[in-house]
């Protein structure tokens, strides 16, 4: 259960490695029960915050407060946290019981109360037939959930993940993924999660930040993160994105409806937010097309275009078309269907398609640049 608590506070962070800025005054906070996830390229700094907060990196300027205690100058082992690797970090000599008892021993609890806290988490993470087992003797997903299980024992007030996932394959990575945030809800622990998997931050997060060159391009829900970004770059990086340069030719702010001129044609765009600009940057997702039978083409729909489609691959639930104005030349749009909705499965490459965008599926975004 998320609790209104912040159970951490990073304000103002910043790092910087001679002319490189790692951190760029980073803020972010998770409540009490809540997973944020830091969600970015490669390079953004996601990783580095992270370790910066665990302690095994000093802060050139700003803070990170746990339960309201300035972290400055304490180290690692006396922060209330615990680390789940991407490499795992077993070692290779103890056995599943020894490896998650591992921490416990660091804090010297009894070896009764050690070992009811390791068969209590082992059982959590359904690791119970395996707890005398070598670490080779595991699969990766069972290697995994060691890794989890030992950072659990120790009942830290918040939780780090770096890329946890990123060793194992699609299906299993899945599975995982779901079984640490079921496991995060019903334990109701602080986690701050790193990854680059959009999927991955978009399934499992109460609260996204998204990170790019040391600085948070935008942090809120999922949901807002993907259906209302606040810039191209957040647009592209998170899912798919049809973005193209917009010119606003009339507005009428006190009812959200603008008219913008876009190199499909002119649309009506329908946006609880203005634009920033008269030139901006505006975005639509594939899903939000909608082809439409010849008929409704030719009514006084808006934001009725047709499109030459150039490639076409079935995707089961899914048909996803690149279409543009012509065969070759000029943009390029992506368009994701059912497979089984009408018009969708007769598309094929070369052929003409109606396609409808609700005034309410376009988006702006940050000033175009000329």
């Amino acid at each position: 259960m998320v609790s209104d608590a912040p159970a951490l506070r990073v304000e103002d962070a910043s790092l910087r490695y001679d002319s490189f800025q790692a951190l760029n005054a980073v803020s972010f906070s998770a409540r009490k029960g809540e997973l944020v996830t830091l969600l970015g390229p490669s390079g953004c700094g996601k990783t580095t915050l992270l370790r910066a907060i665990a302690g095994f990196i000093p802060l050139d300027s700003g803070r990170v407060e746990i339960e309201g205690r300035d972290m400055a100058g304490i180290p690692p082992e006396r922060r209330d946290t615990a680390m789940c690797f991407q490499s795992y970090a077993l070692f290779p000599h103890l056995t599943v019981s020894g490896n998650i008892g591992f921490g416990l021993r660091q804090k010297r609890l009894s070896g009764a109360e050690m070992t009811a806290r390791v068969e209590e988490v082992a059982a959590q993470v359904r690791l119970s037939a395996q707890l005398e087992r070598l670490p080779a003797q595991l699969s990766g997903g069972q290697q995994q959930r060691v890794a989890l299980a030992r950072a659990m024992a120790v009942r830290p007030g918040v939780m780090l993940f770096d890329e946890p996932l990123s060793n194992l394959d699609a299906k299993l990575r899945d599975q995982v993924r779901g079984e640490i945030r079921a496991l995060q809800r019903a334990q109701g622990f602080t986690a701050v999660y790193v990854t680059h998997d959009q999927a991955e931050a978009l399934a499992m997060s109460d609260l996204v930040v998204v990170m790019r060159a040391g600085v948070v391009e935008q942090m809120g829900a999922p949901e807002d993160i993907y259906r209302r970004p606040a810039n191209r770059f957040v647009a592209d990086f998170i899912g798919t994105a049809n973005i193209m340069a917009a010119k606003v030719l009339a507005e009428d702010r006190t009812n959200g409806i603008y008219k913008v001129e876009t190199p499909l044609g002119e649309a009506t765009v329908r946006s609880e937010t203005p634009p920033v600009a008269q030139r901006v940057y505006l975005c639509w997702r594939p899903e939000d097309a909608r082809i439409v039978a010849d008929s409704e083409a030719g009514s006084a729909w808006e934001n009725i275009y047709r499109l030459q489609v150039r490639s076409r691959t079935y995707l089961g639930n899914l048909v996803d078309l690149e279409a543009g104005q012509g065969a070759t030349d000029g943009d390029s749009w992506r368009i994701q269907t059912h497979g089984y909705a009408e018009g969708a499965s007769a598309a094929g490459e070369g052929d003409t398609v109606a396609i409808e965008i609700a005034p309410k599926h376009f988006h702006f975004l940050n000033e175009a640049v000329t």
